[in-house]
C-alpha cells in the first residue's frame, strides 16, 4: 500500500494529540488532514485521505464515519458510545461501498489482552464481575471496553455450559449490583486523576482472580491506533474491537 495517507478528526483533543504526533512520527504514514471540531468533513477528500481516524464525541461521531464511508475513506474510530443500533446503521452504510473498512474501538493493545484472558477465564469459574474506572469527562457508562469484555465473557460462559451467577441479593440501591450485560455485572467509576482502568474479579471456591488493566497516559492507546491504521484498509466491512488485527501467535 505504500505510504497511507491518515487524516485525524478531532485532533486539537487530548487523544488526538497523542494519535497526530503517532502518526507524524511513523514512517509508513503521512499526515495529511488534521480536524478541528469547525473544519469541513469535505478536507479530507480534498487531502486524499486513506483513514480517517475518528476521535470526538458520539453526538457527532456518526456523521463522521457516515461521511467517510460514503466517501470511500477507511475509518479508524476510537469515539465510544456505539449500541448495536449505531453498529447496524454502520453496517448498512458500509454495505453500499464493499470495499471499505471500519474498525470500531477499544483500541488499547493492553485492553485486548485484558480481553483475551478473561474470555478464556471466564469458563474455570463461577463468578466474575467487571469493574472500569475513567475520569468524569467521559460521557458514557459502562466503557465500551467493559461491555465488550462482558460479552466476552458472556459467550464463553455460554459455551461452557455456565449457569447463571448466584447472587442472593434481593434489597439494594438502584444501581448497586452495577449494569446487567448478558448476566455480568459491571460497574462504573468516575473520578478526577483516573484515565482508563477496568478489572475482571472471577471468584470460585475458596479463591478469586483478578486481570486487571491500568493506562495512566493517553500515549499508551497509539500502537493500538498505528496498528488498526495500518492494516484496516485490507479488511472491508466492520470491525469491532482491535483483537482480530493482532497476531496472536
Amino acid at each position: 500500500m505504500g505510504t497511507i495517507r491518515v487524516g485525524v478528526i478531532g485532533a486539537a483533543g487530548r487523544m488526538g494529540r497523542e494519535v497526530v504526533a503517532a502518526v507524524e512520527s511513523a514512517d509508513d504514514l503521512e499526515l495529511v488532514a488534521a480536524l478541528g471540531r469547525a473544519d469541513p468533513l469535505h478536507d479530507l477528500t480534498r487531502a486524499r485521505v486513506q483513514v480517517a481516524v475518528e476521535l470526538t464525541h458520539p453526538d457527532a461521531a456518526m456523521d463522521h464515519v457516515e461521511f467517510c464511508v460514503r466517501a470511500g475513506i477507511h475509518g479508524v474510530v476510537g469515539t465510544t458510545g456505539w449500541s448495536d443500533e449505531r453498529l447496524e446503521t454502520l453496517r448498512g452504510w458500509l454495505a453500499g461501498s464493499p470495499t471499505t473498512g471500519v474498525l470500531i474501538g477499544p483500541l488499547s493493545v493492553g485492553a485486548m489482552l485484558t480481553m483475551r484472558l478473561a474470555q478464556y477465564a471466564a469458563r474455570w469459574f463461577e463468578s466474575v464481575e467487571v469493574v472500569e474506572r475513567h475520569h468524569p469527562d467521559k460521557v458514557d457508562a459502562p466503557s465500551g471496553a467493559a461491555v465488550r469484555t462482558a460479552r466476552l465473557i458472556a459467550d464463553a460462559r455460554r459455551k461452557a455450559g455456565r449457569v447463571a451467577q448466584a447472587d442472593a441479593t434481593t434489597t439494594a440501591l438502584r444501581g448497586a449490583r452495577g449494569a446487567d450485560v448478558e448476566g455480568v455485572p459491571v460497574h462504573a467509576v468516575r473520578a478526577r486523576g483516573l484515565v482508563a482502568h477496568q478489572e475482571v474479579i472471577f471468584g470460585g471456591t475458596g479463591e478469586t482472580l483478578t486481570i486487571r488493566h491500568d493506562s495512566m497516559d493517553r500515549a499508551c492507546f497509539t500502537p493500538g491506533f498505528l496498528l488498526a491504521v495500518r492494516r484496516v484498509g485490507a479488511v472491508p466491512g466492520l470491525t469491532v474491537g482491535l483483537e482480530p488485527f493482532m497476531d496472536w501467535e
